[in-house]
């Protein structure tokens, strides 16, 4: 049960981010487990690509974990509340930042208009918008909850599509491999 002054605000909201964060924490274990299988279908690639392509799907996973569990905290008030989710999204602009310069320096994959739409532009436009929420959640707290909500649905849908990509990816270029050993 959520106390003191942000109680009100955040109550109404314990169920949805009891199933995003469980959904979150699941699918970063199952995360894990693909990468294990493409390891395991010995899929060529470097530590480089794991970084710019890999490492953001479970970053989104756990940013949507840890919002989920920030959430439905005891929280006090929302000042601390927003001060915590100011800072989680600045933390995801850095690291959405970093996330650009790993696709850049890798070799093995020349990353797309799309690549660059879904592993750096809307990751960033999340973290931003966890951010700007931040700063409006003390004035609007009703409101600015549903913002934070979609937020977090958004880096959970991310990280659903971009593991769905990897494991595209490497299916079809493990298959094409197949198929040329066998002729």
């Amino acid at each position: 049960m959520v106390i003191g002054e942000a109680a009100p605000a955040l109550s109404a909201w314990q169920n949805f981010y009891v199933i995003v964060g469980s959904s979150a924490g699941a699918l970063t274990g199952l995360q894990f487990v693909v990468i294990a299988l493409i390891a395991e279908a010995r899929a060529t690639g470097s530590m480089q690509e794991i970084r710019a392509f890999g490492s953001p799907t479970v970053v989104h996973f756990c940013a949507a974990l840890l919002i989920s569990g920030i959430a439905a905290a005891p929280w006090n008030s929302t000042q601390t509340l927003s001060i915590v989710f100011g800072l989680c999204g600045i933390l995801g602009v850095l690291y959405s930042l970093s996330v650009v310069r790993h696709a850049r320096r890798q070799t093995g994959y020349h990353p797309d208009a799309e690549d660059w739409t879904w592993y750096v532009a809307l990751p960033l436009a999340a973290y931003v918008s966890l951010l700007i929420a931040a700063t409006l959640l003390n004035s609007h707290p009703a409101g600015i909850l549903f913002w934070i909500a979609g937020t977090t649905l958004l880096l959970l849908f991310l990280g659903i599509h971009n593991a769905w990509d990897t494991v595209t990816y490497i299916t079809v270029k493990h298959l094409v491999k197949k198929d040329d050993a066998a002729r």
